[in-house]
């Protein structure tokens, strides 16, 4: 695995448990960072597997009370189907977390451990900045209506597209591939889409933000 896709992961799955504050955030040990992974992976698995439990027993429960009517048996069939769909999701996850024991050994690389921190500090530090891009970029969907680890996603990319000086089209191939794994089925074909959108108008994109002012 390659030293900054490794630490790609670990901003991921690590961003919503640590601080704020990128002065706090340089001041982090790495194993507060791979804790965090640990932590956002496990509470993404346990929640997915509940939600899929409960769709799994509303289609039942409305299968035994249907008594054939076609409808309600297309109804519990597309429950099930979104039950299916988020216990793939679970496994999905539960494969990274497979994978963190080689993100310990291999984090303690000076380039996984730096990288890291350089993408949690931007996203941090540009927070404000990063969600306006995405908020132009986006067509018919709000920034907090996405799920947490999408959003998390494009933020990543952002950073690395406007911040860190990696190309377009290489954040966007990373990004997709973060979503394979940590997303639901949808999420890699829409993050390409919402990137590559972004990736088009980057420079009106840039020079209407350098226009409006972030509100604080």
């Amino acid at each position: 695995m390659q030293a900054r896709r490794i630490a790609r992961e670990l901003a991921l799955l690590s961003l919503s448990q640590l601080s704020a504050s990128p002065d706090k955030l340089a001041e982090k040990q790495l194993q507060d960072v791979v804790l965090g992974a640990v932590r956002t992976l496990t509470q993404e698995v346990h929640e997915t597997l509940e939600t899929a439990a409960a769709e799994l027993k509303r289609s039942s429960d409305r299968l035994l009370s249907s008594q054939t009517r076609a409808d309600v048996a297309d109804s519990a069939r597309a429950m099930l189907e979104d039950a299916l769909d988020l216990t793939q999701t679970a496994i999905n996850r539960l494969g990274g977390a497979v994978e963190l024991p080689e993100f310990i050994y291999l984090a303690n690389q000076q380039e996984v451990r730096s990288y890291t921190l350089d993408i949690l500090t931007q996203v941090s530090a540009e927070k404000p900045q990063i969600d306006r891009t995405l908020s132009l970029a986006l067509v018919d969907w709000q920034l907090n209506r996405l799920p947490r680890i999408d959003a998390d996603i494009l933020r990543i990319a952002v950073a690395e597209m406007m911040f860190l000086g990696i190309p377009d089209k290489v954040a966007i191939n990373e990004a997709v591939e973060l979503a394979k794994t940590y997303g639901s089925d949808s999420a890699p074909r829409f993050i390409n889409g919402v990137l590559g959108t972004l990736a088009d108008q980057t420079e009106q994109l840039r020079s209407e933000l350098m226009l409006v002012p972030v509100p604080e």
